[in-house]
Order: C-alpha cells, then structure tokens, then sequence
C-alpha cells in the first residue's frame, strides 16, 4: 500500500522570529487528510500567484522575451536570468543505498519575477517584492512505497530566500543550490519530507536544448524558453527518511531555464520525460498538450549520445503514446504513468514504468504528478535500460490558466 505524507506550505521566517500557538498544526498533514492546514495554505499560496499576475500584468510586454541567437556561457548561465519573468533550477535524481536500496528525489528552485531588473531600487525597502522564491522537494522511497512531499515559498524579505549569494545559486532557509569553484553542485534540503546532502558532479558538459538558443513551446513567438541540461551528474552524499540516515551513491538530472512566457494559448500542461541510458546515452522529451488532448506541433526533445552529441527531435520525430494510467484518490486527477515511446531515426522502441504510481504534488494551486521511471525496451534490436524521472501537468485543476496569468 502506498503512504505519503504531505507536508504543507511552509512560511519562511527571520531568526528569532516566534510563530503564535495557532500556526503550529501547519507543519505535516497527511495528504488523504484535507484538513484545515491545507486549505489554508491553498488560499495563500493562490493569494501570492494572484497578487504576482496582476502586479505584472501592465508590464509584462516590458519583460525579456527568449528569442534566437543567446550565447550560452557557463558558469554565467548557472546564475539568475531577471530580465525575464519565471525561472527555474530542477534537479532529479535515482540513488541508491548500500543495500540496493532505491530512493528518487526532486528539489527545485522557482524565481517568479514582480519587477524587472531594470526597475529595481537597490534603496528601497526590503518590505518591496522583486522576486517570489518557490521551492518543491519530494522524496520517493520506492522499496518501502512511500512518497513524501514538501513546499517553501518567501518574498525573502530578510534574506532567507534569494538568487546569486555568491556561490549560492538559490536558496530558500535551509534548502539551498551552491556551485562550488570546481565545478561540483552541492544539495541540501531538510525538513518533515526528510532530508538530502549531495554532491553533484558532471559527467557530461551542458547540453543547450531547441534550435538556436530557444526551446520554442508554442506559436506567437513569445511562448519559447532558453533551457540546457546537464543530464549527467555523479551523486553522493545522504538521505534522511523516517529518522534514519544513509548514504547515497547514483545519477542525477540537472535542467535550468528561463522565459517570461511558457504555454501558449489552448495549451493545458505538458508532459516531459528525461531518461538515462545504461549505455551512457539520454533524453530528454516534452509533450506540450492542448485542451482536446492531443500533442501541440511544438513539442521536441534532444538525444544525446553516449559520446555528448546532441541531435534535436522535432514532433515529427518521436511518438509517445500513453498506455497505462494511475487515478488519484486525492484529487480525482488521472495520470498517464505508464507510455510507450519510439524515434524511429535512433532505431529506439521502449515503454516507460513509473516506479511508484501515486507520486502527485498537490500544492494549493498548482498540482502535478513527478515521480521516478524506469524504462525498458531496444535500440537497434538490442535490449536497452533507463531510469529517469517523469512529469505530468495540467491534469489536476487550471494549471495552464495559473501559468499564463500575467503574461
């Protein structure tokens, strides 16, 4: 039987900062539980997106759209983009303890721009938003069948939350993203989900995804993102779950990217796949999704060979098709966990397995299922193995609406 623990919205408060008795119960509910906590935390964290859409509204033409011919420079690229709008620094993984023991885990970081760069005030108050900071971290324990998911969001007010701290790259508390100087990403997270140290380091150089600097995600133009991966990186380090600590050893996933628009109109979500090959090759593929259910002509991917050579995948060169699904208890929402994928030009059939079915994040607003994968089939008549990481969205609630609000 699965069990997940859903622990809530968490405000994030300055040292010494002492929460009145009555906010104490907001810490852990369990998911199946829709207890008060959690419809509070819906009603804020709504309140926040809301606040964000219409305070950007007049001026979200003024805001940095991606457009052809960017110049990708690393580490530069690692670090904020606040010319544009929303940002975001993903990191998933597939670890393993020293018994074979396997955990998925997924921490990322979201910028959503208030104010462009450009009109900040270093001077004014630092009650003034420039940035909402999000984070999600979840935890899948899959031999104990067990999903755990945590959120943070701040304004960063006292410096709690932010971007670019030197080599914190972002952090909100106690959940950070650092680029050490030789060139390994460290990972910490800690809190009632449990808890990660990891040091990541690649194996393969950055991989720029789209066609000229832009992964285009719709027509108009402005619905196009820049976006690279590093889709290889050696992972060690610690997991704490359920009180008990151990060390991890395996690969992780790494996407960055940036734009001021993402879905475009009759767009409801995407469907994003990134795999790890055994023979040392990856991919990476998204499905962007219209209101009658079928793929947008926009969606694309990239193959990377084993040697680093990227090959981008238009529409026409790939076909996923949804072959099994799992329905949430919680929120009615059904997911095509289970899919059948094949790129004829890299000889390439296999079928994807979600690992554990219920691995949904319900945030407030904002729901969507992420969870790790494992995929098998053949590549030229040969056997060929990945595991990988899977996100669906748009199937749980107007997810497209919250994230074209303001654009």
């Amino acid at each position: 039987m699965n069990k997940e623990r859903n622990i809530g919205f968490q405000p994030v408060r300055p040292a010494g900062f002492q929460p009145a008795a009555s906010f104490s119960r907001m810490k852990v509910f369990s998911g199946e539980n829709l207890c008060w906590a959690h419809r509070l935390k819906a009603y804020v964290l709504a309140r926040v997106l809301l606040f964000a859409a219409i305070a950007t509204t007049f001026i979200a033409a003024d805001w940095k759209i991606a457009e052809p011919g960017w110049r990708y420079e690393f580490p530069r690229d690692h670090h904020a983009h606040r010319e544009f709008k929303t940002e975001w620094w993903y990191f998933t993984g597939n670890l393993f303890d020293a018994d074979g023991h396997r955990f998925g885990y997924e921490l990322t970081f979201f910028r959503h721009g208030i104010q462009r760069a450009a009109d900040r005030d270093p001077n004014a108050s630092r009650f003034i938003v420039d940035d909402l900071k999000f984070a999600h971290f979840a935890i899948t324990d899959v031999g104990g069948q067990q999903f755990r998911f945590e959120q943070k969001t701040s304004r960063g007010a006292f410096g709690e939350a932010g971007f670019d701290d030197r080599q914190r790259l972002a952090w909100i508390d106690n959940w950070s993203l650092t680029s050490k100087s030789d060139g390994i990403f460290e990972l910490t997270a800690s809190g009632a989900a449990g808890a990660i140290h990891l040091d990541l380091r690649p194996a393969k150089p950055a991989v720029v995804h789209g066609e000229n600097g832009v992964s285009v995600k719709g027509t108009g133009g402005a619905s196009a993102s820049h976006y690279y991966s590093i889709p290889r990186l050696e992972t060690t380090g610690s997991l704490t779950v359920n009180g008990k600590t151990c060390a991890l050893r395996g690969e992780s996933w790494f996407d960055h990217e940036w734009s001021s628009s993402q879905l475009a109109k009759g767009q409801v979500g995407w469907d994003w796949f990134c795999l790890q090959w055994e023979d040392g090759a990856e991919l990476m593929l998204y499905r962007m999704r219209l209101e009658n259910g079928q793929r947008d002509s926009s969606s694309s991917g990239t193959w990377i060979a084993p040697d680093g050579t990227a090959t981008h995948l238009r529409a026409t060169d790939f076909q996923a098709t949804p072959i099994a699904s799992w329905k949430s208890k919680a929120t009615a929402a059904e997911y095509p966990i289970g899919w059948r994928i094949v790129l004829p030009a890299q000889g390439l059939d296999f079928t994807i397995k979600a690992a554990l079915e219920d691995q949904e994040l319900k945030l407030g607003p904002i729901t969507y299922w992420e969870g790790a994968i494992d995929a098998n089939g053949r590549r030229d008549g040969k056997e060929i193995k990945a595991r990988g990481y899977l996100e669906l969205t748009g199937y749980a609630g107007q997810f497209g609406a919250t994230l074209r609000a303001g654009r």
